[in-house]
């Protein structure tokens, strides 16, 4: 990057499309924080989950996922049950640059309840709304607020563009609109 990794992400957000919708200032008073940061972009979660649940005793098989293993739910704050975990996605729209990988890690506030988000890289020429997994590590009920911070998405740059995108190999989760489920 030649630019300070702040200025680079506003460019490329702001030029490029690559985040939508852009904050460009740390958003954090009084909630989970969002918006740049030193060397990245930290997003939120819509209020839109699916929470995991195992009422009908499936296995889980990620050849073969049963839908029916989540609930559907909309509110400002979502209950992940003990052990457990739900499926969200990102308030932000990504359009990752051919020369750009990005690494998605949670925040330390979620991280210090025991709530882990796991997300795999956005790859070069990916893009779409991030469908995160929450995990509930701890024995007991645990919150998530809905258009508050939840996870920091770092960039990398390579020096030049990949030879195959994600784009290139018509990934299945490319420009993905909502909550996706295991795809092969």
């Amino acid at each position: 990057m030649g630019l300070k990794a702040d200025n680079w992400i506003k460019k490329m957000a702001t030029e490029h499309g690559m985040i939508e919708p852009f904050v460009e200032n740390q958003v954090r008073e009084g909630i989970i924080s969002y918006g740049v940061s030193s060397y990245g972009y930290d997003v939120r979660v819509t209020d839109e989950f699916k929470i995991f649940t195992n009422v009908h005793s499936a296995i889980v098989d990620p050849k073969n996922f049963v839908p029916e293993s989540f609930i559907d739910f909309k509110g400002d704050v979502c209950i992940i049950p003990p052990n457990s975990f739900v499926l969200a996605r990102t308030y932000e729209y990504f359009r990752i640059p051919r020369n750009v990988l990005t690494m998605c890690i949670g925040k330390s506030t979620y991280a210090r309840c025991g709530l882990i988000v796991n997300v795999t890289p956005f790859e070069p020429e990916w893009e779409g709304y991030v469908t995160l997994e929450i995990s509930n590590t701890t024995p007991l009920p645990a919150k998530v607020y809905a258009n508050e911070g939840i996870a920091q998405v770092l960039f990398f740059e390579g020096d030049e563009p990949c030879d195959v995108s994600y784009a290139d190999r018509k990934g299945k989760y490319q420009a993905q609109q909502k909550i996706v489920l295991p795809r092969i």
